[in-house]
């Protein structure tokens, strides 16, 4: 599993031109499921984005999290995290989780978040989404599990 996490000013999804997600100041997560993941798994990273230092505190210094400020979190299914690209010309798909066992686990990522935090929005599984955002700093972390 992997999570991209981009620090936003503000993030939003469309989906064939509505928005049905956005946040504010906060995290912009792009999540990439794969074969091995499982709820623990999810689990465990969930709480690790939410505890995460990367705002600034008064000093400057990163080490507040998006719970710390009190930020949205914009989570959003991205199999091409999941993508195997070591070598050649196009990406393999061979360790990304098959669609519907990726979509239970991005549900349950889903209400992870939304149970551990306040400001939780979403994109939508399986369409094509057009993600809008203002980064900050930019600042852009890559967690596995």
């Amino acid at each position: 599993m992997k999570a991209l996490l981009q620090r936003v000013r503000s993030a939003r999804v469309d989906v064939n031109d509505e928005c049905v997600g956005a946040i504010e100041q906060g995290l912009l997560v792009f999540l990439g499921l794969e074969k091995a993941d499982n709820e623990d798994a999810v689990i465990k990273l969930m709480s690790r984005i939410l505890a995460y230092r990367v705002f600034a505190d008064d000093a400057g210094r990163m080490n507040k999290s998006v719970a710390d400020i009190r930020g949205g979190v914009l989570l959003v299914s991205q199999f091409t995290l999941a993508a195997d690209t070591k070598k050649g010309l196009r990406p393999g798909f061979s360790t990304a989780a098959e669609p519907p066992r990726a979509e239970q686990l991005y549900e349950f990522a889903l209400a992870e978040l939304r149970a551990k935090h306040g400001i939780v929005a979403c994109g939508q599984f399986g369409v094509d989404m057009q993600i809008s955002l203002l980064n900050d700093g930019p600042v852009t972390f890559l967690l596995e599990a």
